[in-house]
C-alpha cells in the first residue's frame, strides 16, 4: 500500500472512533488554523519519531491541513528532556514525546513506573496504562501544565558499557553509568554498587566517547538507534525498568485549541500509540541482533531474581513512597 494509501487507511480507522469526524465536521476547512511544533531527542528513525510522523500525517488528514505538525527530533529544540519539558510548560513547543522517566522531577505522582522490575512483559504493561491506572497518571501531569495525551513506548531498558561482560549485579560494581535525572534510578544503580551519573541526553554519546562514562542504560530502540556499539562493548539485557514514553501537548497550546481539535488529537495519538509500541516489538529482537553484527557483545543470560534482589531496598521504599495499594495494583493487573 502506497504512504498515502496508510494515511488515508489510518483516518477512515479514526473516523469510525469518532476521531476525525468532531474536527472537519465542527470546524469547517478556513476556521481556525495552527502550526504546531512536537521535539523529541531521539534520531528520526526511532520509534517516537516514526510515530510522531505518523501523528502528524493523521492530524493533517484530519484537520483538512488546518493543523500542521512539525516534528523536530534528535534534540534541535533542546539537548536535555529538562530542557524540553519547561519549554513545553512555557508554551514554546507545543507537543513532545519522550520517557516518563524525567517526568517525576515535575510530577511526583507519575515516578511510580520507574520502580525496577514493576512490570513483567509488555502484555502486563500495556494492561496498566491503557487502564485506569495509566488513565489517572496521564490526568495527574495536567498539575504540571501539561496534557499528557497517551502512553506510547520506550521499552525495558538495558544496560551497556565498555569496560566488561556485566551478568550479575556484582559485576556493575565501580562502573560510571549514565541516568536520566531521576532519582529511583540513581537510588537503584548505587544500591548494586555502580556510580550512576545524571546527565542530559544529548551528551550521552560524547561522554561515552571520551570515556568519562563507562555506560549507560536505555531501551534498544534508543541504544541501536544512536549507535552505541560505536562507543560501547557490551549489552546486557537486564530489562530492569520499563520505561513508557508520553506524548505530551503544552497546556497552553491544548486550551487554545477548539474542542472538536482536542478530541480528534486525543483519539489520533491513543490510535497511533498501537501503531507505535508494535513497531518497536517488532524491530527488537532485529536490533539485538544488528547490534551484535556491529561487534557489541550480546549478554543474555541474566539473572533477574539477583538483580531484583540487589535493588530491593530501593523497591521497599519505593513502596513506602507510592503506596502498597496501588504498587500491588500494578503488579496484579493482568
Amino acid at each position: 500500500m502506497k504512504r498515502i494509501g496508510i494515511v488515508a487507511f489510518a483516518c477512515l480507522v479514526l473516523l469510525g472512533l469518532g476521531g476525525c469526524s468532531g474536527s472537519s465536521d465542527k470546524t469547517p476547512q478556513g476556521g481556525f488554523k495552527a502550526q504546531l511544533k512536537l521535539a523529541s531527542l531521539t534520531p528520526l528513525s526511532h520509534t517516537y519519531n516514526q510515530g510522531a510522523t505518523r501523528f502528524a500525517e493523521l492530524v493533517r488528514e484530519c484537520s483538512q491541513g488546518r493543523l500542521q505538525i512539525t516534528v523536530y527530533p534528535d534534540g534541535q529544540l533542546g539537548k536535555g528532556e529538562r530542557e524540553l519539558l519547561e519549554a513545553l510548560q512555557q508554551g514554546t513547543i507545543d507537543v513532545y514525546v519522550g520517557s516518563t522517566g524525567p517526568l517525576g522531577g515535575f510530577d511526583p505522582a507519575i515516578g511510580i513506573l520507574d520502580i525496577p522490575f514493576l512490570f513483567n512483559d509488555y502484555g502486563h504493561a500495556d494492561k496498566v496504562l491503557d487502564g485506569p491506572v495509566g488513565q489517572q497518571l496521564l490526568d495527574d501531569l495536567e498539575k504540571a501544565q501539561f496534557k499528557a495525551l497517551a502512553f506510547w513506548e520506550n521499552g525495558f531498558r538495558n544496560l551497556t558499557n565498555a569496560r566488561r561482560a556485566v551478568k550479575v549485579p556484582g559485576d556493575a560494581k565501580g562502573l560510571k553509568i549514565r541516568t536520566m535525572e531521576n532519582k529511583l534510578h540513581l537510588a537503584a544503580w548505587t544500591a548494586v554498587g555502580a556510580n550512576p551519573v545524571p546527565m542530559a541526553f544529548g551528551e550521552v554519546y560524547g561522554a561515552l566517547q571520551q570515556k568519562i562514562l563507562d555506560g549507560q542504560e536505555n531501551p534498544i530502540a534508543v541504544i541501536h538507534s544512536v549507535h552505541l556499539n560505536e562507543v560501547q562493548k557490551y549489552l546486557s539485557l537486564t530489562q530492569h525498568v520499563y520505561s513508557p514514553a508520553v506524548l505530551i501537548v503544552s497546556l497552553k497550546t491544548w486550551q487554545s485549541l477548539p474542542k472538536p481539535d482536542r478530541e480528534m488529537l486525543l483519539k489520533t495519538a491513543r490510535e497511533v500509540a498501537q501503531y507505535q509500541r508494535k513497531l518497536g516489538r517488532e524491530m527488537e529482537e532485529k536490533q539485538i541482533a544488528e547490534l551484535a553484527d556491529r561487534g557489541m557483545k550480546v549478554e543474555r543470560k541474566i539473572d533477574k531474581t539477583a538483580w531484583r534482589s540487589a535493588m530491593q531496598l530501593v523497591i521497599s521504599q519505593a513502596a513506602g513512597q507510592y503506596g502498597k495499594e496501588k504498587i500491588d495494583a500494578i503488579l496484579g493487573a493482568r
